[in-house]
């Protein structure tokens, strides 16, 4: 049964985290990007990309308001409570994800890396003045699209856009350098460089646990693959490792 293996490679590890992407939250009603349902098979990625955002902010505001919408409206699900109640347990170290909804924090986990930002903050990309995003969505369904700065200058999304570098890739590799096992939780594991964090972990003689619907190309470099859905096969983890400690 696989999901006593793996929370028997769990309980043994010393230094293990969780490395996450879309895929765990759309049980949460959060569409993820490249699968069948996925944001890309609908919309173009140019939408999230910097030049776009740049060119046409009414229209980059247009396509945000939408996913804003969405991530403002979830709430965890089974998934993310259980990376959050592993970390309670010390088993695991740390989540580093490439999700901007911020539900990780919300079912209880501390020690959150978002490298690719998160929604949930906004910001002028103009004088840099921080805003929350909560406040920059009531102003939008008000009318405003795009929502400006006193200075004059746009607010943007505190999120990575395309075109743009990911955020505190130097901590996560670091992170990724001291452990002996990720836990790869929905993601496609095809943007780089955020996909070379399993990898740093399998290269330096960890244990790599890919656990997604859909085939990932790190696939045959992993100890496990699971291909149970998500919001079951953590919570079953997690019962399976309070039997072994």
């Amino acid at each position: 049964m696989q999901c006593r293996r793996v929370a028997e490679l769990l309980a043994s590890s010393v230094h293990a985290i969780a490395f996450t992407g879309a895929g765990i939250s759309t049980a949460s009603g959060i569409p993820d990007f490249r699968g069948p349902q996925g944001i890309w098979k609908k919309y173009s990625p140019e939408l999230a990309s910097v030049d776009y955002l740049m060119k046409d902010p009414k229209g980059f505001w247009e396509f945000y308001l939408m996913r804003m919408r969405g991530l403002f409206g979830a709430h965890p699900n089974r998934a993310h409570y259980a990376l959050a109640e592993l970390e309670k347990m010390g088993l695991l170290k740390a989540v580093i994800t490439q999700n901007i909804d911020g539900l990780h924090q919300k079912a209880g986990s501390k020690n959150v890396i978002e490298i690719h930002g998160s929604m949930r903050r906004s910001y002028c990309g103009s004088c840099y003045r921080q805003y929350s995003s909560s406040e920059i969505l009531t102003r939008m369904e008000a009318g405003e699209i795009p929502p400006k700065c006193q200075c004059g200058g746009v607010i943007r999304p505190d999120v990575v856009l395309f075109g743009e570098p990911v955020r505190d890739f130097s901590i996560s590799r670091e992170i990724a350098l001291q452990t002996d096992l990720v836990l790869s939780v929905g993601s496609s594991l095809t943007v780089y460089p955020a996909n070379m964090i399993p990898q740093i972990v399998k290269g330096n003689g960890g244990k790599l646990i890919i656990v997604n619907m859909e085939e990932t190309p790190l696939d045959d470099m992993a100890d496990e693959v699971v291909r149970d859905p998500i919001e079951e096969f953590l919570p079953c983890v997690l019962e399976e490792v309070k039997r072994i400690l």
